[in-house]
């Protein structure tokens, strides 16, 4: 035992001595500056950013409705709007009547009655020519004709009195006209000529028809004292 413990006890002053020459001196372990180590900082680069593929939804509001575009043009072809011509209803135009050489003819009443009691008897007729210079006669032609029937009486002509400028008028009652005595309820129908001095005619009307209406006489008797009785 004593052996082992004094071989042991050499290891350790051997080890001792050995750390000793191996610690270094105060001035080797002074303490080594090291450079400070410079971090290399890239410049900044412009990188570019994709566009993003996401997109924000627009809300729907509940009860709104979206407005319904309306298209200025219809895309149906023309041709398939044209009406058919078999199916256009033209507007009928009462035909007027053709008064060549005149610039008017008036009519002052539409109804007269007979030439009895009955009133109004009388209806002016005015006419103005369109040749002042040479016009000489105005003639108004006037014949009776049946509301139920193709019967007419015969023409009368009356001439025309004028009062200048080319104006002509006439007063016409039905007890101037020829065949009254067959005619109670009818038309009237005139037509006006105008001639030179020398009989040329120079203007001429169509035909008023239904334009003048003779109405039948019937007196309205008015009871008297003397038809009364008690």
């Amino acid at each position: 035992m004593k052996k082992i413990f004094a071989f042991s006890i050499s290891i350790l002053l051997t080890l001792a001595c050995s750390v000793g020459s191996l610690t270094p001196s105060p001035a080797e372990t002074s303490t080594l500056e090291v450079p400070p180590t410079e971090t290399f900082t890239p410049p900044p680069t412009p990188t570019p950013v994709p566009p993003s593929s996401t997109f924000t939804p627009t809300p729907t509001l509940v009860g709104l409705k979206s407005p319904t575009p309306t298209l200025e043009s219809s895309p149906t072809s023309t041709a398939a709007s044209v009406t058919p011509l078999a199916q256009i209803t033209p507007n009928t135009l009462t035909p007027t009547v053709q008064m060549e050489g005149f610039l008017f003819v008036n009519a002052s009443l539409t109804e007269i009655y007979k030439a009895g009691e009955c009133e109004p008897q009388i209806v002016r007729i005015t006419a103005q020519v369109a040749d002042i210079t040479n016009t000489a006669f105005v003639s108004l032609f006037v014949r009776f004709k049946s509301m139920t029937a193709e019967r007419a009486s015969k023409w009368t002509r009356i001439y025309m009195e004028t009062i200048g400028a080319g104006t002509y008028l006439h007063d016409l009652t039905t007890a101037e006209m020829k065949e009254d005595a067959y005619f109670q309820t009818s038309w009237i129908e005139y037509q006006i000529v105008a001639s030179t001095q020398a009989g040329k005619e120079i203007g001429r009307t169509d035909i008023f028809k239904e334009k003048i209406k003779m109405l039948a006489c019937v007196p309205t008797v008015t009871p008297t004292s003397a038809s009364v009785k008690p």
